[in-house]
């Protein structure tokens, strides 16, 4: 029995391909959601550009018949506009007056004529309603990974005594000596860390990186760097620094709790590569403008001294960095200004990004996991030749109502990119902020 899936707006947002993945079934968009994709479009950020291009695709396939009859899908499936079916908002108990409940009344009333009916919706509440009046609802899955076995980036094994021993005799250690790997601890992905941990000894290790190339685990170049005077405080951020410090890494993401130094490690990695090595012309840093809890409104002043308020994360880690040694807050403030005035620091908000070529640059995505596929998608398209991107976020402090831990840009971008030799990734669990900050992050 072919399927009848009823699309609510935030789907066609969320991905604008959307309507050709549901195979040979029918698609039904509700008439009030054409009515919101015609408000959406006014708006000049992506959730606009968006609209713009769902709206673009579904006139284009008026050529191929009546909309409000159902047009054949590439796919072997059929997309239909459906007109506001109200004739059951007495016995459901909807209010008419709400576009959500419109859009449930017009699934009720297929449902009723014996379709199987399955609402797609990325709104939370949405769901839990469509489920009281008996419809099949499910969130859009197509970009959805599992957080729980997303790839971390390193592993730890256990081994003999002398393999540790001639890994650090030899700097490097074939990967088909320890047992079989493929077998028994599962493939090394390009750039993937690796504890060797002696299995009579715990305090006995090593710290190695796969290289595909010679299918070998190697040392870590630079375990015992300190980039713009910043120490790594665990092996986590030993990793990180590995991963933000080598050029021929192009793109790496962090991820991890709060407090745990994702930021602070990519300034102070992008400061060394591009102000004292000068491996790139430029540190480019984006936030995504996403606020968390009530927004306050419209900030005024010019664009730069609204993104001040925006970048206060930046700003502040900026100053520390600048102010390691130094007792002089002025001093400090004037060498940061320099490297602004001189354009060698750029902080930028995404929404300006779109459009943009941007190379020979070390970029920063901080707060990335408020971004969707499609976004992350547009960002990293905008890296040019010789340019390095760094992406990172907390996957459990998303502030975009319509995302979560599995559906995020940043989780799907980890889960894509696996495997790719110019990619690498680092996930921390350690709280590396303050004693108070840790116990909050593990009691709260």
């Amino acid at each position: 029995m072919r399927k009848t899936f009823i699309l609510d707006t935030n789907v066609l947002i969320h991905d604008i391909d959307c309507i050709y993945n549901f195979a040979d079934n029918k698609v039904i968009i509700p008439i009030i959601v054409i009515e919101e994709l015609d408000n959406l479009k006014k708006e000049l950020d992506e959730r606009g550009r968006n609209a713009r291009i769902v709206s673009s695709r579904i006139d284009g396939l008026r050529s191929k018949g009546r909309l409000n009859e159902g047009v054949p899908l590439e796919n072997g499936g059929t997309l239909k506009v459906e007109l506001d079916v109200i004739e059951n908002n007495i016995k459901s108990g909807l209010k008419i007056a709400s576009n959500d409940n419109r859009i449930l009344s017009t699934a009720l009333a297929i449902q009723q004529k014996g379709d199987k009916v399955i609402f797609i919706t990325k709104d939370v509440n949405l769901r839990i309603l469509a489920e009281s009046l008996g419809i099949t609802v499910q969130d859009y899955e197509k970009e959805k990974v599992d957080v729980e076995t997303l790839y971390s980036g390193y592993r730890v094994i256990k081994v003999e005594k002398n393999i540790i021993d001639k890994f650090y005799t030899d700097k490097k250690i074939s990967a088909d000596k320890l047992d079989n790997p493929a077998d028994k601890f599962g493939t090394f992905y390009p750039n993937e860390f690796v504890i060797l941990r002696d299995s009579d000894s715990e305090s006995h290790s090593a710290l190695s990186k796969y290289d595909k190339k010679s299918n070998s685990l190697i040392p870590l170049f630079h375990q015992d760097t300190q980039p713009w005077g910043i120490r790594a405080l665990n092996k986590e951020q030993k990793f990180a620094f590995e991963l933000l410090m080598c050029n021929e890494i192009n793109l790496v993401t962090l991820i991890g709790v709060a407090g745990s130094g994702k930021t602070l490690l990519s300034i102070a990695c992008g400061l060394q590569k591009t102000v004292e090595e000068q491996v790139y012309r430029r540190l480019f840093i984006c936030r995504p403008v996403i606020p968390m809890g009530k927004d306050i409104g419209y900030l005024p002043g010019t664009k730069e001294e609204k993104l001040y308020q925006w970048m206060g994360a930046i700003n502040d880690n900026l100053d520390f960095l600048f102010g390691i040694g130094k007792n002089d807050p002025a001093q400090t403030k004037d060498r940061i200004q320099f490297l602004f005035d001189t354009g060698r620091i750029e902080v930028e908000a995404l929404t300006y990004i779109r459009g943009r070529t941007l190379p020979q640059q070390y970029i920063i995505i901080d707060d990335a996991q408020n971004l969707t596929p499609l976004e992350v998608k547009t960002i990293i398209s905008r890296a040019g030749k010789d340019t390095k991107v760094v992406l990172t976020g907390d996957l459990h402090q998303i502030d975009n109502p319509y995302l979560d831990a599995s559906s995020n840009g940043l989780a799907y971008l980890v889960e894509r990119f696996r495997g790719q030799e110019l990619y690498g990734n680092v996930t921390f669990f350690k709280t590396e902020r303050s004693k108070l900050a840790a116990l909050a992050a593990d009691l709260l």
